[in-house]
């Protein structure tokens, strides 16, 4: 019940320890049933000729032991032989002790006052009382024991406290449980159990304070202490206190017994504790399970030489208020979790009691003995880790993923958006993933660069879902979730069925996320004329080797076991696409994917050549090789504006600066390029950007770079420009046709339009540019952040900025090209 409730680490450990308990129990009542015999047949030890002629058994350890087994076997054929059995055995016994327990309430008024002589080890020092009274109803003899008066237990030679003495008291109301150990053999557990056990409860509550009263108003102290088998002088015929102690202690002991066999035969059954107690899962004809019985009265036996009943009552106590403290808790978390489908039929539930219950436990354990207590949740804590780790995963339900939800609901709805600050910011990425099998190198890489937040996978899967029998997305979850826990990445999946991948991607920009968890940052991988290279992702693919789409067009030779639908094409054989080459979106659409996101004032970042990108091997290089990370925070494409301090080039800055805090990225050294021209302060910029970085406290090289050269290319096209603009002007108006005379613009000549101060750069520019970038990189970086610019307002352009961007990051390795619309540092407090 506590594995299906609160989950199976919880469940295993604490199942091991009720089963303990159980053993112990069963030892427990073993012993003292024989002590209750030895008391009556046994010769003391300090005497050699009986004193009466029904004292015919020898004692001391070894005989106590050799009883002590001979009943455990009694109890292990009643056991063996089945539950149906032990049940009728137990009916018979309820109705002798309910005789007997009447005979003690009438003995109480029948018997008149009398000497007692107490038992020869209750006196072992000179001086000590050998009688004591039983005085009958008598005020004084109430007065004399309504207060504590701790003496030594003549049978342990040990000072007796409360805590040892509830502890031995305890163990008379542990069978209130019995019926739960059985629940597998009960006809319907559902109703028995909760009747059963309060009224198991209520009753015992009744008869134990019925005695207690008449004890106490009717024995003096003295015979309380000293002999712990007065009722038998005292009742009206001595054998009905003996036939009741024997009836009770061995129900007891079979109780037990089976108990602690049904418990090893739950924990066995539900693969707990794997092979160790695959024995344990064989059962009789009948269903009895006999090996678990066996392994319970092998433990008992092991226990029972201890020897002493209060020897082993407080650990026995202990096991069970570590029990019970657990199912209180499993229905205060339940309560707590506010489940739907818990509804406890006890009307009287609630969660103060299970509060006041787990508190009573926690408090009694650590003042019988703190060792042990210590040692015991100790002992279930190494468990609970042990199964946490080691065992398979179930399909019960986990508590904690209810408990989890609870907390979260309500800790999202105290993340207000209103309260955002730009000290606390940190990016929330939305990674939109085509083929996973070929983004492996990109998923880790974008898991770094999160920075513990929000982290989800996007897919857009082409579709209608009116002209669909089912949803197709709800069979695919699984197979993301098994890439994420394979990956060991932080991320949600999200997944989405559109018109269009455009459509599909404003979906997920729209709807990821909650309350103040929103995707702030759009990744994206980069549009170029390379097919995705399926990786191997064991299990995910069951062929030996990755193939490259991009320079062999060979196909895999075994289908990957958990197919991913992909949004370019992947390798597999029967992608194809309308835009040829298996892909199914155009350049058009993802630069529009672009625009959308900035206008939703998402940041945008740009992957490129992340295919072969493998993190353990570019964070691992040879000795002599250092690792880099390189940022480039001017707007390249823009060579007339040289600013590193607007917001797109400070969201690169941090960017960088994140991926360096990551743990597997510290070793790595910042690179910042500064371009300058001839005639500018070289010093002067270079002295501002480093005092920039100061304020920011971002460690970085600042390196100069020279670009007289390439920026003089630009405005020798420039001036080409802007007289053939001034002709084009003249003939479009003198035609009437605006329109037209853009039409005509030669795109190999141009290839951007913004929307403000527009700036045209020429292929001999971007490719002097990308020459730049890559001589200047000596060691070469393992990664490079550079700045992305506004997409063209001209939605005709947008084919033409694709490859702007295209020659400017062609052959430079990993790239982010980053956009930032949004603040994200401050140096204000």
């Amino acid at each position: 019940m506590i594995s299906r409730a609160l989950g199976p680490e919880f469940g295993g450990s604490i199942g091991l320890m009720f089963f303990l308990a159980n053993v112990c129990g069963c030892a427990l009542y073993v012993l003292g049933l024989v002590e209750a015999i030895l008391s009556t047949f046994g010769i003391p030890e300090d005497q050699t000729v009986a004193a009466s002629p029904h004292q015919i058994l020898p004692t001391g350890y070894w005989w106590s032991l050799l009883y002590a087994t001979g009943v455990a076997l009694l109890c292990l054929f009643v056991c063996l032989i089945g539950a149906h059995i032990y049940a009728k055995a137990t009916f018979i016994i309820f109705l002798v002790v309910m005789f007997v327990l009447c005979t003690i309430f009438i003995s109480f008024f029948a018997t008149s006052p009398r000497v007692i002589t107490l038992p020869s080890s209750a006196f072992n020092t000179t001086g000590t009382p050998t009688t004591a009274n039983f005085t009958g109803f008598k005020l004084e003899t109430l007065r004399g024991n309504l207060f504590g008066g701790y003496a030594l237990d003549y049978t342990t030679g040990t000072m007796m406290t409360f805590a040892t003495v509830f502890a031995v008291m305890f163990n008379g109301c542990t069978g209130i449980m019995a019926g739960s150990n059985m629940s597998g053999d009960l006809k319907n557990p559902s109703f028995s159990i909760p009747r059963g056990t309060i009224t198991a409860v209520i009753f015992t509550f009744i008869i134990y304070n019925l005695l207690i009263i008449l004890v106490a108003c009717t024995c003096d102290r003295l015979l309380l202490q000293r002999d712990y088998s007065f009722l038998k002088e005292i009742n009206v015929w001595h054998p009905f206190v003996i036939i009741g102690v024997y009836s009770s202690t061995i129900s007891a002991a079979m109780s037990n017994l089976i108990g602690a066999s049904r418990i090893l035969y739950a924990l066995a059954k539900d693969d707990l504790f794997g092979t160790v107690l695959s024995l344990a899962k064989r059962t009789s004809h009948s269903g009895n399970p006999w090996v678990s019985v066996l392994i319970s009265w092998f433990l008992v036996q092991l226990v029972l030489f201890s020897g002493k009943l209060n020897t082993i009552a407080s650990i026995v106590t202990i096991f069970f208020l570590l029990v019970y403290a657990a199912v209180d808790l499993a229905c205060l978390a339940l309560e707590w979790a506010s489940a739907p489908n818990f509804r406890p039929t006890f009307r009287y539930f609630t969660w103060h009691t299970c509060v006041l219950g787990i508190i009573g436990c926690a408090i009694m354990m650590f003042l019988i003995n703190a060792i042990y207590a210590s040692a015991s949740i100790a002992f279930m804590l190494l468990l609970l880790l042990l199964i946490h780790y080691l065992s398979p995963t179930s399909s019960w339900g986990y508590i904690s993923q209810a408990l989890i939800f609870h907390q979260v609901r309500k800790y999202l709805l105290m993340l207000d958006v209103r309260k955002d600050h730009i000290k606390f910011w940190r990016p929330q990425v939305l990674l939109m993933v085509s083929n996973p099998r070929s983004a492996v190198g990109l998923i880790t890489f974008i898991n770094d660069i999160k920075k513990s937040g929000l982290y989800v996978l996007g897919h857009v899967q082409l579709g209608d879902l009116s002209t669909l029998p089912s949803d197709p997305l709800q069979s695919q979850y699984d197979s993301w979730l098994a890439l994420v826990d394979h990956l060991n990445i932080k991320a949600f999946v999200n997944l989405t069925l559109a018109d269009s991948v455009r459509h599909g991607v404003q979906h997920l920009l729209f709807i990821s996320g909650l309350g103040g968890m929103r995707p702030n940052t759009l990744v994206l991988g980069f549009y170029d004329d390379c097919l995705p290279k399926d990786k191997l992702i064991d299990p995910f693919l069951s062929s030996s080797e990755s193939t490259d789409t991009c320079s062999n067009s060979q196909e895999l030779e075994q289908p990957p076991l958990f197919h991913f639908t992909s949004l370019r094409g992947s390798s597999d054989r029967h992608d194809h696409g309308e835009f040829g080459d298996g892909k199914i979106l155009g350049p058009q659409e993802y630069v529009a994917i672009i625009s959308d996101a900035m206008k939703m004032l998402k940041n945008v970042v740009l992957t490129r050549y992340f295919n072969d990108f493998d993190r353990t091997q570019a964070l691992s290089p040879p000795s002599s090789r250092k690792v880099f990370v390189d940022v480039w925070p001017i707007n390249l494409m823009r060579p007339d504006s040289s600013s590193y301090v607007d917001t797109c080039s400070l969201f690169l800055l941090q960017l960088a600066c994140i991926l360096n805090m990551v743990k597997a990225w510290r070793k790595a050294k910042l690179r910042l390029f500064l371009c300058v021209e001839e005639g500018r302060s070289v010093r002067g910029s270079e002295e501002k950007l480093g005092q920039l970085l100061k304020e920011l406290r971002i460690k970085a090289q600042v390196r100069t770079v020279p670009w007289d050269q390439v920026v003089a290319l630009h405005w020798q096209r420039q001036s080409g420009w802007n007289k053939k603009e001034q002709v084009e002007s003249q003939d479009s108006t003198a035609d009437g046709s605006v329109e037209r005379a853009v039409e005509e613009e030669d795109e190999d000549d141009y290839v951007n339009s913004f929307p403000s101060n527009a700036t045209r750069v020429s292929d001999d520019y971007l490719s002097a540019v990308n020459r730049l970038i890559l001589d200047q990189a000596q060691p070469p970086p393992t990664v490079r952040f550079l700045y992305l610019p506004r997409p063209p307002a001209d939605t005709r352009r947008y084919t033409a900025y694709l490859r702007q961007l295209e020659l400017l990051t062609q052959d430079l390795g990993p790239t982010l090209l980053i956009h930032g619309v949004t603040p994200v540092i401050t140096t204000d407090l």
